[in-house]
């Protein structure tokens, strides 16, 4: 679900999706707006951007502690299995319900755009899972995407061809 706060999501909404996912043990992950993130407590993964979990936790995110504790946080608040904040030009942070944390450097050469790339992010967060990748390998994939489409002007799409570049110029660098 990509939350807009357009009127569509409702909190009963998205309670009776969680619960039908779970009864199906289908993963349900979630890019939410601050107003609505208790509507989505049970959900698979969770993917605030900085701001968002910031204001979402009450934590100011200034620094490695902040975050971390901005991201536990939610993950309890959430009661999901992992929260991926992602942070922009910091890269992301994916937190687990095991208590692993782990930073994910941005690969974004040049950032040209960043319309979209939550959506970006979502999409091949959704797609990795789907292919059954842990929440880390999918946080990974979907970073190298969220790094090409940055690199476009405007509201951009990622092909195939595109992000097995970005991941095979990536495994490249030292």
């Amino acid at each position: 679900i990509s939350d807009y706060a357009k009127g569509l999501i409702s909190s009963t909404l998205a309670e009776k999706t969680v619960r039908e996912c779970k009864r199906l043990g289908k993963p349900l992950l979630i890019d939410p707006k601050v107003e609505h993130f208790d509507y989505y407590k049970g959900a698979s993964l969770v993917t605030p951007n900085n701001i968002e979990a910031a204001l979402a936790s009450a934590v100011y995110i200034d620094g490695p502690d902040s975050l971390k504790k901005a991201g536990e946080t939610l993950l309890k608040r959430l009661e999901c299995e992992a929260l991926l904040i992602t942070r922009g030009e910091q890269g992301m942070s994916l937190f687990e319900a095991d208590n692993r944390q782990t930073n994910i450097p941005t690969v974004a050469q040049e950032v040209f755009d960043v319309s979209g790339a939550g959506d970006t992010v979502i999409a091949v967060l959704a797609l990795a899972i789907a292919s059954g990748a842990s929440y880390r390998e999918a946080a990974v994939l979907a970073n190298f995407a969220a790094g090409v489409v940055v690199g476009k002007i405007g509201t951009a799409t990622l092909t195939e061809d595109e992000l097995m570049s970005a991941v095979t110029a990536g495994l490249k660098k030292p």
